[in-house]
């Protein structure tokens, strides 16, 4: 079975590499069946595996490993120092062993015998410490330097910067002086919002450092220019916009379990920041958008309240609108129409009593008795039929 993947995660605070652990472990679960793998795995930072296991021998499998180094120095002609190597084969002596000269094209090869594991547990243990051998191999050196600080005779007088890439264009310097070692770590962020959250951190971490609750830590100082030490260093690396983070490392910060400790610190200080100052910002940003949903929400309730009031009022204002009119209107009416209005009334009145009296022989009467004259005029009227 041939195939490749990538694995884009980001730098996160494991050692361990999260998809290659996945892999071992499904090949040390599935020991027993015959199967072929030749698997090709990319992660951040130009880091390169390669997993091979034979159908043939089901318990031995090839990981090959090929990472940046953690200074510019060369390589040695016979691959990693006799240090870094110890440290990689001490993970499990019976089921790690270093093969030499490393596969073509990677710097470290190694075989792994997954039948010689120990049960239970402490399997899953050494296949999560044999993930974290390209964590191992980088921190070696930094391990190595930091050693050195109880070193008079060595180091006393020099001052030249180290400079060590652990992420790319993350670079950081070690400064090497008397009885102390100085960390300084060049800041840089495209987007404004996370400069300030940043420089806002590094200030308090100052503050938090000087306290005397955290009297044991490394020294922390915060400045927005290079310190003197890193005169004479590149402009590339020393042009940035959050700033230079100094630590300050003494020899009881690297006595026994506190140099592991320490040399992950250092190497993942950016890290680190970065995943502080993005959850911060995400924080910030799902405040915003929860008190702007609430205020909407508020006005969305006023303007339904206002709305129902200015209804209720129109409603008011009609139904009394209504009313005044129908009294203007009564009340406007000339007193001539309403008489005319009474007089009809009364001369209908009259008429339907006088439609019922009938007097026999008055036709006649009238015919005869109650002529209207005749008059004659000088102006020759002539009557119209």
């Amino acid at each position: 079975m041939r195939k490749k993947g990538i694995s884009l995660s980001m730098a996160c605070l494991e050692r361990a590499s999260p998809a290659l652990k996945e892999i071992l472990l499904k090949i040390y679960h599935s020991a027993n069946k015959s199967t072929e793998i030749d698997h090709h795995l990319y992660e951040f930072g130009s880091v390169e595996y390669h997993i091979q296991s034979s159908a043939s021998d089901e318990h031995i499998t090839y990981l090959s490993i090929s990472t940046p180094l953690l200074t510019q120095e060369v390589l040695l002609p016979y691959g990693f120092s006799h240090r870094t190597k110890q440290m990689v084969t001490a993970i499990c002596p019976d089921a790690v062993e270093i093969i030499e000269p490393a596969k073509e094209g990677y710097q470290l090869t190694l075989r792994l015998d997954f039948a010689k594991l120990p049960n239970g547990k402490e399997s899953l243990k050494v296949i999560a410490e044999i993930s974290a051998v390209q964590a191992r191999i980088l921190s070696s050196r930094l391990k190595e330097i930091l050693m050195n600080v109880n070193s008079q005779d060595s180091y006393q007088g020099m001052y030249k910067p180290i400079k060590l890439v652990y992420r790319p264009s993350e670079p950081f310097f070690i400064i090497i002086q008397t009885q102390k070692i100085i960390a300084v770590f060049p800041i840089h962020f495209t987007d404004k919002p996370d400069v300030i959250i940043a420089t806002t951190f590094f200030q308090e971490l100052m503050d938090v450092g000087s306290s005397e609750k955290w009297a044991k830590a490394p020294p922390c100082c915060w400045s927005p220019i290079p310190p003197p030490e890193l005169r004479g260093e590149l402009f590339e690396d020393l042009s940035t916009t959050g700033g230079f983070v100094s630590f300050e490392i003494s020899p009881r910060h690297v006595k026994g379990k506190k140099l592991d400790k320490t040399v992950w610190s250092l190497l993942n200080f950016y890290a680190y920041v970065k995943f502080h100052v993005k959850s911060t910002r995400s924080f910030i940003q799902r405040r915003m958008r929860k008190r702007l949903e609430g205020l909407v929400e508020l006005l969305h309730k006023r303007n339904i309240k206002v709305e129902d009031e200015e209804e209720e009022k129109r409603r008011h204002k009609i139904q009394e609108n209504a009313g005044f009119k129908c009294t203007i209107k009564i009340a406007n009416l000339p007193k001539l129409s309403v008489l005319k209005q009474r007089y009809n009334g009364f001369s209908r009145t009259i008429k339907r009593i006088r439609s019922r009296i009938r007097i026999h022989g008055f036709g006649r009467f009238r015919h005869r008795w109650l002529k209207i004259p005749k008059f004659s005029s000088s102006m020759g009227y002539t009557k119209l039929e």
